[in-house]
């Protein structure tokens, strides 16, 4: 067997194109357009990538892009200034703050002071708390991105058992939340987690999210099992890999995603459309 890729750039550019025609319907129906802002604090190599894919795409589809960068020695109260002005524009439906921050800021302090209707990187307590109540509203955009790939491939998920390795509040309890709410049987697997080995041999359905390069090997991988690899880790050669062993992971999975060109594209697409659901959400036409 060999898998078949989930083909995220692909993806993301169906979900772009749809949400450059909801922008465009609003505009044309005399609304002003959506409009994100990208707020980055630092000078962090990786950082500063994805603030300018993001800035990029926001415009593509027509939507008010702002940029916000600030000293990598600026104070939290600054920060949280921006975030309050942010708040209180009229013109801004979304705000990003990109993670992570500098070591003197605490970020949790930072992600509450954002207006959950803003939130469009889901991350807010009260959006949390909603996807965890059946109630979603605006959705952590990797995990939700995952899901619209899923969709996108016309992958049936309800009764799979599935494993997520990874417990962040970035990734994977929404991540768990999120297959939950489609009918999945969810086990989240950790550091403290007992024979992780078991557990994903009998997962049909696999998403890693621990930032370790080739953590789960391909013989651990179910016959035709879906595996979703959200790590994306660079290596001393400079290459860009997940922390599942891909080429032997495709041998035995049914679906699988690249790295890159997997979950990433969606991550980024996904907070297009989470910024477009906010804009229509507060100041409907």
């Amino acid at each position: 067997m060999s898998a078949e890729i989930l083909d995220g750039k692909a993806a993301a550019a169906r979900l772009r194109q749809s949400v450059a025609t909801g922008v465009a319907r609003r505009t044309g129906g005399g609304g002003r357009p959506p409009g994100l802002a990208v707020v980055l604090v630092g000078d962090n190599p990786a950082s500063q990538v994805y603030v300018r894919k993001k800035r990029a795409q926001c415009e593509e589809v027509g939507m008010l892009s702002r940029a916000y960068d600030l000293p990598g020695d600026a104070d939290q109260e600054r920060l949280l200034a921006l975030v309050d002005e942010l708040n209180a524009d009229p013109a801004i439906d979304g705000i990003l703050v990109q993670l992570p921050l500098p070591p003197h800021m605490e970020a949790q302090s930072v992600i509450d002071r954002i207006d959950p209707a803003k939130d469009v990187d889901g991350f807010h307590p009260v959006n949390m708390g909603r996807l965890a109540l059946k109630l979603p509203g605006l959705r952590s955009c990797t995990p939700h991105g995952v899901m619209k790939l899923l969709e996108d491939a016309g992958i049936a998920l309800a009764g799979r058992d599935a494993v997520i390795v990874g417990q962040s509040n970035i990734v994977g309890r929404p991540m768990a939340l999120e297959l939950l709410n489609a009918r999945c049987t969810v086990t989240i697997c950790h550091s403290r987690t007992r024979d992780l080995e078991a557990r994903v041999r009998g997962a049909d359905l696999v998403v890693a999210a621990v930032g370790r390069p080739g953590f789960i090997p391909g013989d651990w991988i179910q016959e035709g099992a879906v595996v979703v690899d959200v790590g994306i880790n660079r290596l001393d050669s400079g290459k860009l890999t997940g922390d599942v062993d891909f080429d032997s992971a495709r041998e035995r999975a049914g679906w699988i995603t690249p790295v890159p060109g997997g979950v990433g594209p969606m991550t980024v697409a996904t907070l297009l459309a989470n910024t477009l659901d906010a804009a229509e959400a507060r100041d409907p036409l």
